[in-house]
């Protein structure tokens, strides 16, 4: 009787990507190293890197470790779960990585399978000249020192000086009017006063020639 052949069950892997965000003033060297011990770690838990991109330095959502900008490194491998842990406990250990973040792509992958592309997995070297970026500082991230904006506060204080000596002038003109219907009112009342008088003195006149003429 011959024993039945027992066979080992195939073990799955899975896609990953992982990006990681090194400080921004790394040196080339470090990042090399960070790059190596990724390499290393993945592939001695049976795993397959199969592609590294570098995104090279961008400005932080907000300050991470103080720092507001980082140089963002792209991977994506095949890998068991054993291997996505180690991995990152690895990169938290490091001083040079401040961030990370790994994502799932995909499910049940035959590691066999997977083809590699030596030219898509090499890390580029950083570089370690000052690319002569300088910090904005707050007011300027909102916006308050932007050219624009002086611009528009300029053209609206213009615009409000604008509309407050409008108001003056028509105050003026609205002051000259009514002084102006004041004079001709009081010229108005002084030339009805003169002809009342003369009227008075009219009837004054007749008064007296009608009683020369009764004598």
């Amino acid at each position: 009787m011959t024993a039945a052949k027992q066979t080992t069950p195939k073990r799955w892997a899975r896609e990953y990507e992982t990006i990681y965000i090194l400080r921004s003033n790394v040196l080339s060297a470090d990042a090399e190293k960070v790059g190596a011990r990724v390499s290393e770690v993945i592939e001695r838990l049976g795993g397959h890197l199969t592609q590294v991109d570098h995104w090279g330095r961008r400005q932080l959502a907000y300050k991470i470790n103080k720092q507001s900008r980082g140089i963002f490194v792209y991977l994506k491998y095949v890998a068991f779960n054993d291997a996505v842990a180690e991995l990152e406990r690895n990169l938290r250990l490091m001083d040079e990585v401040i961030r990370y973040q790994t994502i799932l792509l995909k499910d049940s992958i035959d590691p066999s399978t997977v083809e590699i592309d030596p030219e898509a997995v090499k890390f580029e070297a950083i570089d370690d000249e000052d690319d002569g970026y300088v910090e904005e500082d707050l007011a300027t991230r909102l916006g308050m020192n932007r050219p624009e904006a002086r611009s528009s506060d300029e053209s609206k204080d213009s615009d409000e000086s604008k509309d407050s000596d409008e108001s003056k002038d028509s105050d003026e003109s609205k002051d000259s009017d009514e002084s102006k219907d004041s004079d001709e009112s009081k010229e108005s009342d002084d030339s009805g006063a003169d002809a009342e008088k003369a009227a008075a003195s009219d009837e004054d006149s007749k008064e007296d020639d009608s009683k020369e003429e009764e004598a």
